[in-house]
């Protein structure tokens, strides 16, 4: 009779070309199902896409999924390829409990589409870019994040990087939503 044991998260740190780190937690009993990889895009990965991240990856630990998903965050635009969120993402992050510190900003590339599942827009804006780099036959993967919170009935959550306060707290808001249904559906994928 042999009992099926549930081994340890194992963690894996990762260095892509950015230098970007990123940890990676996979079961060490490759037997599981597959893993389901979902991307967060933004402008300049400091802002937006850093938090859906950061608020994903606590909902995703919450439910006993981290050996299912894998989470990764980018820009489009290369301006802060290597640094770290904005100061102010990350002081809204940690008000609400969320650690975001370990992020650092990496640039979409095409090749992402071939590696997640999910290819997450924040807005219009940043879909366009994203839909340039697209493969033929991987367009079903991009989709705008908001799509997962059509109870707000909005199609992009804004950027705030110029504003203040009150922008990162209502983009924080609108990902936690997005997040939650984002979740929902990724569960039923995993079934």
């Amino acid at each position: 009779m042999r009992r099926n044991i549930r081994k340890r998260p194992v963690y894996h740190t990762r260095h892509d070309r950015s230098r970007r780190t990123r940890t990676i937690m996979s079961e060490t009993n490759q037997t599981e199902s597959p893993r389901i990889r979902v991307l967060f895009v933004c402008m300049g990965n400091i802002c937006r896409s850093p938090t859906a991240h950061g608020v994903f990856r606590k909902l995703v630990v919450e439910r006993g999924l981290s050996h299912r998903v894998e989470i990764d965050s980018a820009g489009t635009h290369a301006y802060h390829v290597g640094e770290p969120p904005d100061r102010r993402a990350r002081e809204t992050a940690q008000e609400r409990g969320i650690d975001i510190d370990d992020l650092r900003a990496r640039l979409a590339e095409r090749a992402d589409f071939e590696t997640f599942d999910y290819v997450l827009a924040m807005d219009q804006d940043n879909y366009r870019v994203l839909s340039g780099l697209c493969p033929p036959g991987m367009e079903s993967k991009l989709r705008l994040f908001m799509e997962f919170a059509p109870e707000f009935r909005i199609r992009d959550v804004p950027d705030p990087y110029y504003g203040g306060q009150r922008g990162f707290d209502q983009v924080f808001d609108l990902v936690e939503a997005a997040s939650r249904g984002l979740l929902d559906d990724l569960i039923q994928r995993l079934r």
